[in-house]
């Protein structure tokens, strides 16, 4: 189902109360989306159903950050993040992600869940400059292997810089 979806910019929210929640295979390939997901997202769950998760990414969004997910998971470990994303129209809305690994009764991962909250503002205003920076350098780079190169680096020094975790810095904004 891969179209073109032109960014808007033309912010959307969705209640405090409700929670986007979806699964993915190990590919990152949504097999479960809630309809809070649905609805803000504007595709239908029969629609999101085999799509990569990608469908709903922002490219405003620095890869790098999606690299530090896809790691974390791989390691089996939980993680914490803040995420713009794109509905089907191209407006755009944040979120505060909670993204896990699924385990299967002998410990093998076997898929990803994660629950998307309303994210706090004054954490979208801070973090938003700092996204704009790594996509920016990103950007700079002749490919794309040597643009997330070299954001990841950027956010792993800056992490490093304050003498704690990437989930310990999401959570100290």
């Amino acid at each position: 189902m891969k179209q073109s979806v032109t960014p808007t910019n033309v912010e959307v929210f969705f209640d405090a109360d409700d929670i986007i929640v979806s699964k993915t295979d190990l590919k990152g390939r949504i097999t479960y989306a809630n309809k809070v997901f649905s609805d803000i997202c504007g595709y239908s769950e029969a629609e999101l159903m085999g799509q990569p998760h990608s469908i709903v990414r922002h490219p405003d969004m620095p890869r790098c950050v999606f690299k530090l997910l896809w790691d974390t998971l791989a390691e089996g470990r939980e993680i914490f993040a803040y995420v713009k994303n794109m509905t089907r129209a191209g407006d755009y809305y944040w979120v505060f992600a909670h993204v896990t690994p699924s385990f299967d009764a002998a410990g093998r991962v076997i898929g990803y869940h994660s629950n998307r909250r309303v994210p706090e503002r004054r954490i979208v205003a801070a973090l938003a400059p700092v996204y704009k920076q790594l996509s920016d350098l990103e950007a700079t780079h002749r490919n794309a292997k040597d643009g997330l190169a070299a954001s990841t680096r950027q956010m792993i020094d800056f992490v490093k810089s304050k003498n704690i975790s990437y989930d310990q810095f999401v959570f100290s904004l």
